[in-house]
């Protein structure tokens, strides 16, 4: 009877409201050309992800270098949930390596939770066995892995990173007095400030300044594909006197609310008419009045001039704890300028003719990363 009634009583109240739906699992994925613009858009919704995570890296990468990329991204439900640029490096000087990202000041895994990012070390680990590198290695303003003693750290780069308003008297006022006297000289001797739409004059400017230094140049068809792929959020930024000569140039970057300047020179004159300290401020300027409120100085290396001229600024340098995996490498790496193994091959190139340097640089640079 207790049967019977039960099943009147279910027939009256109906069907049963269907139980939860399980998420799908997540899953892993090579990144394809299609995927571009859904691979960019969690991108820019990701509080963690950096212009140096875009997918425009990959045919710059590619193209610029013949460097061979790695995107991977997992999705779940038809939303990626996590990306990871990487790219090899394959080098008889300078040894074996896949890395996030070469060129780029950050990058690494960057995931909307711990389960795709998860995936996404697991992912590089195996292609690192798989291809038989070095060291797998991480760029971020903070520690992936800092509690894995399997992942290694060093002090070698510093970023400076510092708040801008959209007062210019207020960020004057905020470089510390010496250096704002250069910034001022340069504003006296009547420098101003262009914006180019191609590389042509920064390219001029970054050779010869690098060379100076001793550093083999990028080939000029990286900073163009950079200005094609990177469009108005990578601009090209020329210094010249009231006479049109060409002082200096800096090839930036936009993101978000941050400016980064990322490569860039200045010719003999620039020594002269403080041309790289007005550069730097004209720059500040323009990116305040577009609103930007960070200014991102970008990478340097520890004891170097790059290093020095950014605290002049005022700008408070903060350590890079980039991480280093190691596969068939015994000892983390060390390709820099700093390395005293390196200091013949410097000198020697500070000595090359100029359209020399500029021909066989790229050749060399794309073994660095």
């Amino acid at each position: 009877m207790n049967s019977i009634i039960e099943a009147a009583q279910a027939k009256r109240a109906g069907p049963a409201p269907d139980a939860p739906v399980a998420p799908a699992p997540l899953t892993l994925h090579l990144l394809q050309r299609a995927d571009y613009p859904r691979w960019d858009a969690f991108v820019r919704a990701c509080p963690d992800a950096t212009f140096f995570h875009l997918s425009g890296w990959q045919s710059v990468i590619e193209q610029s270098f013949g460097i061979k990329t790695f995107f991977y991204y997992v999705e779940q439900d038809g939303q990626i949930q996590g990306v990871l640029p990487l790219a090899e490096i394959k080098s008889r000087l300078f040894g074996h390596s896949l890395g996030a990202m070469p060129f780029c000041v950050y990058g690494g895994p960057v995931a909307a939770g711990p389960e795709a990012r998860a995936m996404l070390d697991r992912a590089a680990h195996e292609l690192a066995q798989k291809l038989g590198v070095g060291h797998l290695e991480y760029r971020g303003m903070a520690r992936f892995h800092p509690e894995d003693p399997a992942w290694h750290s060093k002090e070698l780069y510093v970023t400076f990173r510092k708040e801008i308003t959209g007062d210019d008297e207020t960020n004057m006022n905020a470089i510390p007095r010496k250096q704002r006297a250069m910034v001022r000289k340069g504003i006296k001797l009547g420098l101003r400030g262009e914006i180019d739409a191609n590389v042509d004059r920064m390219f001029e400017a970054y050779a010869r300044s690098v060379h100076r230094l001793g550093t083999p140049v990028f080939p000029k068809k990286y900073f163009a594909l950079l200005q094609q792929t990177f469009g108005d959020e990578c601009e090209v930024r020329t210094i010249v006197t009231d006479d049109n000569r060409l002082v200096a140039a800096v090839l930036s970057f936009y993101w978000r609310d941050e400016v980064v300047p990322y490569y860039g020179g200045g010719t003999d004159l620039a020594r002269e008419v403080a041309g790289n300290d007005f550069m730097y401020w004209n720059l500040m300027q323009a990116a305040a009045a577009r609103g930007c409120r960070l200014f991102d100085f970008g990478r340097s290396k520890l004891g170097t001039g790059a290093y020095d001229f950014k605290k002049n600024w005022g700008f408070t340098a903060q350590h890079l704890p980039y991480e280093y995996k190691l596969y068939g490498a015994e000892a983390l790496p060390d390709n820099n300028p700093l390395n005293p193994k390196y200091q013949l091959f410097i000198k020697m190139w500070k000595k090359l003719p100029l359209p020399l340097a500029n021909f066989m640089g790229p050749y060399i640079v794309r073994n660095l990363g």
